[in-house]
């Protein structure tokens, strides 16, 4: 416990944290496992997590700049990940069998959900998919017909920041769910519900995404 409080004294918390988990390897190594000393926690406030949050304005600016660009694909993953708090990986369970029932059911994390597709957003995708003749399968998909690539995606986004003037660091595909999360939190202020939506069985990981900022 000595050597704990001396790892926070002279390291971030993440170093000492490292340093604690080998030292715990090392104390089951042994056969001293009993004496494993818990990681330091941390209660996530700092403001440069708060800093990369994006807000509806910048997401409305991305989507209105990825439809004048052409990119309406990009445009459609963008609010449909944000319309449904889904992560990138969940997007190639949306398949156009699933737009007339507006249920998808998805398989994460070894976790089985069904995320609901809101009306609007699934009339979008109806209309998207008669443009590109989607006829059946999966949604998005490149033009060999594979699912998208979270890369891919990435860096599509990450493409229209300029054009959009917002700044770098607030676009990654996660970014929109951690939206979806704090609007949905905003109106319900349900964060057992919202768990459930976000397919968390831990509501502790909920609160990451629905804390806020300190001008806030």
């Amino acid at each position: 416990m000595e050597y704990k409080q001396w790892l926070m004294e002279h390291y971030a918390v993440s170093s000492a944290n490292s340093m604690l988990v080998s030292l715990n390897q090392f104390l089951i190594c042994i056969g001293k496992g009993i004496f494993r000393v818990r990681r330091i926690k941390v209660q996530r406030c700092e403001p440069l997590y708060m800093s990369k949050n994006l807000d509806k304005k910048e997401f409305q600016k991305l989507v209105k700049v990825s439809r004048e660009c052409g990119k309406q694909q990009t445009a459609m993953i963008m609010e449909t990940i944000c319309a449904t708090g889904i992560r990138v990986s969940e997007l190639k369970y949306f398949r156009i069998e699933n737009l007339k029932s507006g249920m998808v059911r998805v398989w994460n994390k070894g976790k089985y959900r069904i995320v609901l597709i809101p009306e609007n957003l699934r009339k979008k995708l109806l209309i998207y998919a008669g443009k590109q003749k989607i006829q059946s399968g999966i949604i998005f998909r490149t033009k060999s017909g594979r699912e998208k690539n979270r890369s891919n995606i990435w860096r599509e986004m990450k493409a229209l920041g300029i054009e959009a003037n917002v700044k770098a660091e607030k676009i990654f595909p996660h970014n929109l769910r951690h939206l979806f999360a704090r609007t949905y939190y905003e109106i319900e202020k349900n964060l057992s519900k919202l768990a459930d939506i976000l397919g968390h069985q831990d509501i502790n990981t909920t609160r990451i995404y629905t804390m806020e900022s300190g001008n806030r």
